[in-house]
């Protein structure tokens, strides 16, 4: 394809125009992308920097993908803009600065030309000017002589923020003769080691790891140059960049009214500003569209024409010269999922001398068209290319033809933005587990203890860290760091502090078997029961049909690769002859339902009916109205079943179950009543098990005996104890957030009318929808007034689960069909309710709520490719109980996509651990601690697995195993990490729990 393009006479013209210099022409007849390849290779050729102005973001950000994969990724650059709104300073994106603060570095370092991708916004804002950015630009080369004080000083002078360990932009540390530092200019940190006053090493390091990753000669270290309003003087972007840029621009006309349109809010923004600060006007940090329309004439100009050019268009190019190229493309033809119209479009290529090619978004689809295609039995000439193409195209005049994947199963096509830098979440997870002095932790062999820190002690003249750990009467033990994977924090119920033994008393010990002997029972029952079902026959699926390769290509967004890996493991279980009993485990908006769709479908396929449990009625209907119009296209009925139903219809949904008409069925716990009789069940499917009761619980049992069983749960398994599940169910889990998900913005707040107003305005400003919680219904009506009276021209709506059945279907489908902007709840969207365009909620009183429930809650939103934002609506802090605000703080800490399981670790800190394991186990972990439970029924279950069940692991059994003996090496010398090369205590401690946990001298190597 790119050899075909580089040899076309329309490509060879267009680049001669663009070798000249203040150029102005036009390009036409580009559709789709065909742009993409036509840039591409005239950027090959002509190397001078680019500058592509899309009409919107997201336009833009899906012709960046395009070039990413056609050109070196590292010569194409994305330029977004920082703000929400003007003169919002703290509503700047951080991974947007950092983004910005690239292409400024890589324009300013005079590296060879790149590609600048952009849009109006972002040309919207002016930047600090080139004397500026090089006055607060520090450059380290390697062997510089520098001194560390220097480069500390200056890294406070550019407001960077002094901390123990770098995790985002903005950040430095110094330890001993290192400096760590985040600059805005990269998406990785920096490592500088000195030698005295010289630079002796310059590396990148994983913010999660910081383990270093690559050496480097020279970096230039940039600071937050969007932090400051008032700068001594901004200028426009196209001032910024190269003379001999050539500019490309799809409509110029669309692009000037865009900026004057934003300039007019930064007016209004700014009229609405206190007097009393000094604040730079809209002219000295925005620009209209005059200014830029202006500046550009100073470029060659390059305007994207597909139809005839306006008045204004024409005048501006007729200034310097008037030349067209003109390509001719078309779009590509709609098949609306039809394969037989694909097959003849095919033919009708083929003949009349064109080629064709299928770009597929995966190897996985590219196998589907080809067993489709197999299935229907033509001979067909196309090739297949894995390249995730924008949009397909016709390229009439040399014999093209470029179809997407997407396109033709009108599948929702994703770009993909890089963050700008990752901040890994296990951070955070590690953070959770920070010791302070005054904690309790235990110590396996000696039990419960305070931390009193670390001190140090001399063994035979030399110095030593130890663990100073006290207990009952005032006994201290010392343990040196050899032996710290002895110890951990203790978790158990919170607010309780836990019994202190006495050092030799020997009752820890005599807990510990105790506790053990009943972990002993409680893990044989559960693997005795899955035993159970292994030897047990149920039905054995056939192979993937035709029709599930169709219905599962037809899905609308593209397959996490865990997603893919949980959809094999359930069918692989679907195909054997024991029952199945699978957990899916994933955070809320991970995709689990298309996981459960394409189980069913497979179940329906080999002629087998379906139930589906869910905990709320509300998730009942929203889960049928899924399922329908995911299979509308094939042959199979879905039906529900809840309490809004009238008698009526629950009698015909009941007939259906028992003569077959009704192939799957969607229902609260009423499934579960022994009155309903199916012709032939074959799989059950239980949404959110967590939420049912005991007794509901107890009747899955029956249901279940033989029959394939497949269980969704947003609960997140701490990692630590998925060994232990996986030995008594089979599990899969959901760690990959879909692409291009971004993570919501959380922000705790007092009750604030201007802060409600505001967010309610700008949500449907940019067409979206906003959820409010407010969980008293006696007064959810004023609520609902006092937002009309905020924002007179919203459509609000009113929800709660004591409305009338009809009334509240009817209401949920309307907001999930756009009808209204705003709906007042209470807590019945909480689970699964799925509105992709709600990307605001507010939760009033959210103190009131669990962790997992606001978890759940801010779930309903982000769940596409817009920023969410999530309101916590709380009182002051000082007015809240203890584990209130510990859940806000824990809510608002993690953000992260898939931060569930450090809400659960969090849940089990503040809650105590018992409500995640049931409570016949929370007695023990509250006596013993959350660790040394999961160390003890870690050992049970292998124990279990080695002896009393040793044939049913019997695969297992041959892996190898890291058995530990117990060994200490006492040596003469000092083992301690001075304290001026690490102050933070627990900082320390992490470290030496990191040395303790390698096991090679590879992984000893990778840690130095």
């Amino acid at each position: 394809m790119i050899k075909i393009y580089e040899q076309i006479v329309k490509q060879k013209q267009l680049v001669q125009h663009l070798l000249k210099d203040n150029h102005h022409f036009q390009i036409t007849n580009l559709v789709g992308s065909s742009l993409s390849f036509v840039i591409s290779e005239s950027f090959k050729k002509v190397e001078k920097p680019f500058l592509l102005i899309f009409n919107d973001k997201e336009e833009a950000a899906y012709y960046l993908n395009d070039l990413e994969q056609l050109l070196n990724d590292k010569d194409v650059l994305f330029y977004p803009g920082s703000y929400r709104r003007p003169y919002q300073i703290e509503e700047t994106d951080n991974a947007n600065v950092l983004l910005r603060s690239e292409v400024l570095n890589r324009i300013n370092s005079r590296k060879k030309p790149a590609i600048i991708v952009t849009y109006p916004e972002a040309l919207f804002e002016q930047v600090v000017t080139k004397a500026e950015l090089n006055r607060n630009t520090l450059k380290v080369n390697l062997n510089d002589k520098l001194g560390l004080d220097f480069v500390n000083e200056i890294l406070f002078e550019y407001n960077f923020n002094r901390v123990d360990f770098v995790s985002e932009p903005g950040d430095f540390s110094v330890r001993g003769g290192i400096i760590d530092v985040f600059s805005f200019s990269h998406d990785e940190p920096y490592r500088i080691e000195f030698f005295g006053d010289e630079v002796d090493s310059i590396r990148t390091f994983d913010v999660e790891t910081q383990l270093s990753t690559e050496k480097l000669t020279k970096i230039s270290i940039m600071p937050n140059v969007e932090l400051k309003t008032l700068v001594e003087k901004r200028e426009s972007f196209l001032k910024y960049i190269a003379d001999k840029t050539v500019v490309f621009s799809k409509d110029i006309d669309l692009l000037s009214n865009t900026l004057d349109k934003l300039f007019v809010k930064a007016e209004e923004a700014f009229s609405k500003l206190s007097t009393a600060i000094n604040h730079a006007k809209p002219n000295e940090l925005f620009c209209n569209g005059k200014l830029i329309k202006n500046q550009l004439k100073d470029f060659t100009f390059v305007e994207i024409e597909n139809i005839h050019h306006s008045e204004s268009k024409e005048k501006m190019l007729n200034q310097v010269q008037h030349d067209v190229v003109s390509f001719n493309t078309k779009p590509q033809p709609s098949f609306n999922k039809h394969f037989e119209l694909l097959m003849e479009d095919f033919h009708k290529n083929t003949e009349n001398g064109f080629k064709n090619y299928l770009f597929c978004d995966s190897q996985k689809q590219a196998d589907r068209f080809h067993d489709i295609f197999n299935d229907i039995g033509k001979e067909i000439q196309y090739t297949t290319i894995v390249f995730p193409l924008y949009q397909g195209f016709i390229d009439v005049e040399n014999k093209l033809v470029c179809y997407t994947d997407h396109q033709i199963f009108e599948r929702y096509h994703k770009f993909r933005l890089k963050n700008g830098y990752a901040k890994k979440q296990s951070i955070s997870l590690k953070e959770l587990t920070n010791l302070e002095v005054g904690d309790f932790v235990t110590h396996i062999d000696h039990g419960i203890g305070k931390f009193g820190g670390l001190q140090k002690i001399d063994v035979e003249g030399k110095k030593q860290e130890a663990i100073k750990l006290i207990y009952g009467d005032r006994d201290i033990l010392y343990i040196s760091i050899h032996s710290l994977h002895k110890i951990s924090k203790y978790t158990g119920k919170d607010g309780k502090a836990p019994k202190l033994y006495k050092l030799g008393s020997g009752a820890w010990k005599k807990l510990t078997q105790k506790t053990k002997s009943r972990i002993k029972h409680i893990a044989f029952n559960l693997i005795e029961l899955y035993a159970k079902r292994k030897v047990q026959k149920g039905f054995q699926f056939n192979p993937d049909s035709y029709l599930q390769h169709e219905l599962e290509a037809s899905f609308l967004y593209e397959d996490t690769p865990d997603q893919s890996s949980s959809t094999q493991d359930v069918k692989n279980d679907m195909e054997k002859e024991q029952p199945m009993d699978r957990l899916v485990c994933g955070d809320v908006g991970f995709g689990k339902t298309e996981i459960a769709i394409r189980a069913a479908f497979k179940a329906v396929d080999n002629g087998k009916q379906v139930a589906i449990l869910v905990p709320t009625t509300i998730l009942a209907y929203q889960h049928f109205k899924t399922f329908s119009e995911r299979l509308k296209e094939f042959p199979v009925t879905v039906d529900y079943l809840n309490r809004f139903r009238t008698a009526n219809q629950r009698k015909g949904v009941l007939e259906g179950l028992a003569n077959g008409s009704v192939d799957i069925v969607i229902g609260t716990h009423q499934l579960t009543n022994s009155a309903i009789k199916y012709k032939d069940l074959g799989l059950l499917i239980v949404d959110a098990e967590q939420k049912f009761g005991v007794a509901v619980k107890d009747k899955l049992k029956t249901i279940k005996e033989n029959v394939d069983t497949l269980t969704l749960t947003a609960t997140p398994i701490p990692r630590t104890l998925q060994f232990s599940l996986m030995a008594a169910r089979d599990l899969s889990i959901i760690n990959t957030p879909p692409p291009n998900r971004v993570p919501i913005e959380s922000n705790v707040v007092r009750f604030s009318e201007e802060i409600i107003r505001d967010a309610i305005r700008y949500e449907i400003q940019r067409g979206g929808q906003i959820f409010f919680i407010h969980n008293r219904i006696e007064n959810i009506k004023e609520v609902a007034g006092l937002l009309q009276r905020l924002v007179p021209d919203a459509k609000i709506g009113i929800g709660h689960g004591q409305m009338e059945g009809k009334k509240l279907e009817s209401l949920m489908l309307a907001f999930i069909n756009n009808e209204f902007d705003v709906l007042v709840s209470t807590t019945i969207v909480e689970s699964g309710l799925d509105v992709p365009n709600a990307n605001t909620i507010f939760i009033n009183n959210a103190n009131n709520f669990g962790l997992s429930d606001l978890h759940q809650m801010r779930g309903r939103v982000g769940r596409s490719n817009k920023k969410a934002f999530c309101y916590f609506i709380t009182p002051p802090f000082h007015m809240m109980t203890d584990d209130a605000r510990k859940r806000i703080e824990a809510i608002s800490l993690f953000t992260d996509l898939g931060s569930g399981i450090n809400i659960a670790m969090k849940d089990l800190e503040i809650r105590g651990a018992g409500d995640l394991l049931g409570g016949e186990q929370s007695g023990f972990i509250n006596e013993i601690g959350f660790e040394t439970y999961q160390k003890i029924l870690n050992e049970t279950v292998e124990e279990l697995k080695e002896n009393e069940f040793k044939d049913l692991y019997k695969d297992a059994s041959n892996k190898p195993k890291d058995y530990v003996k117990e060994i200490q090496i006492d040596t003469d010398f000092e083992i301690l990490f001075p304290d001026d090369y690490i102050s933070v205590i627990s900082e320390r401690l992490n470290l030496y729990n990191q040395l303790s946990e390698l096991k090679t001298e590879n992984d000893l190597q990778k840690f130095e």
